[in-house]
């Protein structure tokens, strides 16, 4: 591999599992560049409250960019000093030091180690928000399209893997459309708590800063485009806990898409299949093969994302005012998550555009069991005029017969002569068609594609503004 492709953010197996928008937002080159932004915005923030001299802000900010820096030196040395802004910070200084003696001395003034981490993961994650917020909208698009055109197609609902009774694929669709949505809710919500600035000097009290910490944290904030925190959350991780949390949820929801669409990509179902493309899903031996190479990848998130979940939630428990362990956990897992995550849905994002419906499987699949999906429909009618029990063990007695003679259940009620006293062969033909009893189906996808058009337009109305 290149240094320019470690930079990037390159790893083999990383363009299987993460977008390719997302794994450079999380490379090490990122993460440094991130910190020496914020490295930079502290030296103008306090020079314009006479905290550190005026003239050194420049030579300081001047400095604040990873070309200055050895990285292989950086890596080496967070490893002996528990962190990687220590050694940072050492380098920068020999960098201002070696352009301006005077400013040398204000590097870093008043800051701690966890500011600039924290700090610098913070603007990554507003990054990569903004690219996991553009590929759900996306999703959703895909979804809202997909339950519109098949808002009446009919085919099987299946319960405990069974074959259960009809439905139809626009309420699928409209199901998982209705839980982006509620995604979409979470992750904006999640901006206003997560993408804040943390600066609380060592011990979380500003001390170095006498009287313009305040002051200084308010430009700051501003510098960099954050929201400014009552106080530094130092050893309170809610936040990231919580985009965690989120990205867990929106990526569990992504694997109950790749889990539904990959087994109805088996072959011996074979009602829908992800979008063909060269080199796309195909086997090393089997040259017939067509695997769901999307759902795979999104169902490698959905399993790998909770127990990477649990450690932030873990790491919660953090000591006094600065964390040992705690803190310290969530470096690599919370990176971990987001671009799990942003892969999972990448994947899910294509393969719901270019999803590929076979309606007359779903129609030839309805009639596997030869009738007995309809039981319910016809137990019901009979109730109304023989009583639910009677019905119901009338019914129950001819589908087992049914299945015993090979017959199809309307062939068998359409001779049973309690059933013809009541139904009429008219009425007993609608009741065996699966496209009249998929119930509030079709506005059950109505309501929840309302929700998506009115989720659109406040988007529309809150970008414009």
């Amino acid at each position: 591999m290149s240094d320019d492709a470690a930079a990037g953010g390159f790893t083999l197996t990383g363009p299987m599992f993460a977008s390719p928008d997302m794994l450079p937002v999380f490379s090490d080159l990122a993460a440094v560049r991130r910190m020496l932004e914020f490295e930079a915005a502290l030296a103008r923030a306090e020079a314009a409250h006479g905290v550190i001299p005026a003239a050194a802000a420049a030579p300081i900010a001047a400095c604040c960019k990873v070309e200055k820096l050895d990285l292989p030196a950086l890596a080496q040395a967070a490893a002996a000093a528990g962190n990687l802004a220590i050694p940072l910070v050492r380098q920068l200084t020999a960098a201002v030091l070696r352009d301006d003696a005077e400013a040398g001395k204000y590097v870093h003034w008043g800051a701690t180690s966890q500011d600039a981490i924290d700090t610098g993961l913070v603007l990554q994650l507003r990054d990569a928000l903004d690219l996991i917020d553009a590929d759900v909208a996306a999703l959703a698009d895909a979804l809202a399209n997909l339950a519109r055109a098949h808002r009446d197609t009919t085919m099987i609902g299946r319960t405990w893997m069974q074959h259960a009774l009809p439905t139809s694929l626009g309420l699928k669709a409209a199901g998982c459309l209705d839980a982006v949505l509620r995604h979409q809710q979470r992750l904006q919500e999640i901006r206003h708590r997560a993408l804040v600035l943390q600066f609380g000097g060592a011990a979380g009290t500003l001390a170095s800063l006498g009287r313009q910490g305040l002051a200084v944290s308010a430009t700051l904030a501003q510098k960099l485009g954050l929201a400014l925190p009552d106080l530094p959350w130092h050893t309170h991780r809610d936040r990231v806990a919580e985009v965690a949390t989120v990205l867990g949820l929106l990526t569990g929801t992504l694997g109950k898409m790749a889990r539904d669409i990959s087994l109805l990509m088996q072959t011996d179902v074979g009602e829908v299949a992800e979008p063909s493309a060269p080199g796309r899903g195909g086997s090393s031996t089997m040259p017939h093969k067509r695997n769901p190479v999307g759902c795979a990848a999104a169902l490698t998130a959905a399993m790998r994302v909770p127990a990477l979940v649990s450690t932030m939630l873990s790491g919660m428990v953090q000591e006094h005012e600065r964390a040992l362990g705690g803190w310290q956990a969530e470096w690599d897992s919370l990176p971990d998550i987001v671009l799990l995550a942003s892969g999972a849905l990448r994947q899910m994002r294509d393969v719901l555009a270019g999803l590929e419906v076979d309606a007359a499987r779903m129609r030839a699949n309805l009639d596997l069991t030869h009738g007995l999906i309809m039981g319910e429909a016809v137990m019901l009618a009979l109730g109304a005029a023989m009583g639910r029990m009677a019905a119901h063990k009338l019914v129950e007695q001819a589908s087992k017969q049914a299945v015993a003679s090979g017959r199809h259940l309307r062939e068998v009620l359409g001779s049973d002569a309690d059933v013809g006293r009541h139904l009429a062969p008219e009425a007993l033909d609608r009741l065996f068609d699966p496209a009249n009893y998929r119930g509030e189906a079709g506005a059950f996808v109505d309501r929840a594609l309302a929700s998506y058009e009115r989720s659109r337009h406040q988007h529309d109305q809150e970008t414009n503004a």
